[in-house]
């Protein structure tokens, strides 16, 4: 697997099970290896229905070295990314842009009513990205290279992280691209 050393703020993207995590927390490996990172988590936490979601989440916290720190960050990444001051890892940018939907009910409102906020959470989690004085990587989901969604939520969901992705990524040193455990600098 590629390794090079964030500059200051890095994002890793690619589609799902590409090796975007473990190419992210590598990233961090090799440039924290003395400072403990923390590790932001804005997906939703196992409430014990899951078990494969929980699944995922325990493997991911087994890769993890012993001294990094979770935060359970939920819709709140920006006030999370202004909290750290060492090396952060955001994972994953996805879940966190469903928190935000979830959180204030869009699923269950017409999108002009919700999507205001959206946006204004949005420009709030680039502020605080853009502030973070590395190493820091966040880490998404590739969208748009499938199928169009059948459910009007899907292509909510798609068109919103694509958003998200273009705004973080404007916002960052460097944007890697993970495709079949390869790694591609943009």
């Amino acid at each position: 697997m590629h390794q090079r050393v964030p500059v200051q703020r890095t994002l890793v993207t690619g589609g799902v099970r590409s090796g975007k995590s473990r190419h992210a927390e590598t990233l961090l490996k090799t440039s924290a290896a003395d400072r403990p990172v923390t590790y932001l988590a804005p997906g939703p936490v196992p409430d014990g229905t899951d078990t494969e979601w929980a699944d995922r989440i325990r493997r991911h916290q087994q890769r993890r070295p012993a001294g990094w720190v979770t935060v359970e960050c939920g819709a709140e990444a920006s006030t999370a990314l202004r909290a750290v001051t060492g090396p952060v890892l955001l994972d994953c940018l996805g879940t966190w842009i469903t928190a935000v939907l979830d959180g204030i009910g869009a699923w269950d409102r017409p999108q002009p009513e919700w999507e205001p906020e959206v946006h204004r959470r949005i420009d709030d989690l680039v502020r605080a990205w853009s502030a973070v004085r590395g190493p820091a990587v966040a880490v998404t989901n590739e969208v748009g290279w499938g199928v169009v969604p059948e459910h009007r939520s899907g292509r909510q969901f798609r068109d919103l992280l694509g958003t998200v992705n273009q705004r973080v990524a404007a916002a960052s040193d460097e944007v890697h691209l993970v495709v079949a455990g390869r790694v591609l600098v943009l």
